[in-house]
Parts: structure tokens; C-alpha cells; sequence
């Protein structure tokens, strides 16, 4: 596992997974600079740093680290959720929701989210954000997925994970012989 130790910056770090409504929907990628605005947009508002990201067809991955002091991860979500809608909204774009969903909701109404406890945890999930379009099988390398911040790691002379790819935090053993939670 790479060491990602440098790349941190003070504060409280999330790991979180936002997800369409649509899960056959390509919202995301087909429009990726109108979440890549929604994201900016969001960051002027209320700061905090992204340390890592990840944009699929129909989920997003992404490691936050909010300022000293601040836990307020819901509102910057929201955010991003009502920007990035609008701009599809200016668009044209029909924007039917599921049978039962609000007319033009996209987004499922909750995000996960995961608080990151320390460096190794850290180094697992920027592996598992950067990993995530292979265990989607969207390619077969990490670097081949265009819409990560794998890229900028890979620049600043971090390796790529490659397979086997571990599973993240939440999936393993909090100790040794006892299976993780499901």
C-alpha cells in the first residue's frame, strides 16, 4: 500500500459514496464537468479540502477533509446534489425520477459516509477510490479510468493500486479471527 501521509491536511477526513437514483444511469460521467462545477461551487461556499475522488457513471466516491473544527459534511453534499440537478435542469435534460421519487430527483437522499481514523485507513481508501472503476469493470487498470484523482497522485510520484485490490475498512476484521461486520 502507498503512503499517502504527505497528501493529508488538518482536520477531520471523510470518506463518502453518493449515488444516483438511477442505478443504470450515466448522469455523471455523460455531464462530469457540470459535478466538477457543482464540486467548486460548493467549495467557495463553505471550504474544505478534497483529498482524493472518484466519478463513475452513477456514484461518486470521494475523501474530504473538512477544517478544524468543522463536521458539517451534510451541507457541502447538498450542495453539490442541487447544483449539479440545476445544471442538468438548464440543460433540458428530462430528468425523470423512479416511480415514487420526486418529480426530477436524481440523487439518492443520503450519502455513506466514513470517518477516516488514521494513515493506514487513509492509504486503504484513497486505494480503494482509486481502484473503484476496476471492481466495476470500467478498465482494467486504475489509470485508464479518466475521471480520478488518481492522476494528480500518479504525477506527484504515487503509485497506482493494482490487483489484488483490498477490501476497505469496513470490510475488514476489527480483529484478528473475528469476521467484519456485513
Amino acid at each position: 500500500m502507498t503512503r499517502y501521509r504527505d497528501n493529508r491536511v488538518p482536520g477531520m477526513t471523510y470518506f463518502f459514496t453518493v449515488r444516483l437514483l438511477d442505478r443504470k444511469s450515466s448522469l455523471l460521467t455523460d455531464h462530469i464537468s457540470a459535478f466538477g462545477e457543482a464540486m467548486r461551487q460548493a467549495r467557495i461556499r463553505k471550504p474544505f479540502h478534497v483529498d482524493a475522488w472518484v466519478v463513475l457513471p452513477n456514484h461518486a466516491h470521494a475523501i474530504w477533509t473538512l477544517p478544524p473544527g468543522d463536521h458539517d459534511c451534510s451541507t457541502r453534499w447538498r450542495a453539490v446534489k442541487i447544483a449539479f440537478s440545476k445544471a442538468l435542469h438548464k440543460t433540458g435534460l428530462a430528468l425523470p425520477g423512479p416511480a415514487g421519487a420526486s418529480e426530477n430527483a436524481i440523487w439518492e437522499r443520503h450519502y455513506r459516509d466514513y470517518r477516516v481514523g488514521d494513515d493506514d485507513e487513509y492509504a486503504a481508501l484513497v486505494d480503494y477510490v482509486h481502484s473503484n472503476p476496476m471492481r466495476h469493470g470500467l478498465c482494467e487498470q486504475a489509470a485508464e479510468w479518466p475521471w480520478s484523482s488518481l492522476h494528480r497522485f500518479v504525477a506527484a510520484g504515487f503509485e497506482a493500486p493494482q490487483p489484488p485490490l483490498a477490501p476497505p475498512p469496513w470490510m475488514r476484521p476489527l480483529h484478528a479471527g473475528v469476521p467484519a461486520p456485513l
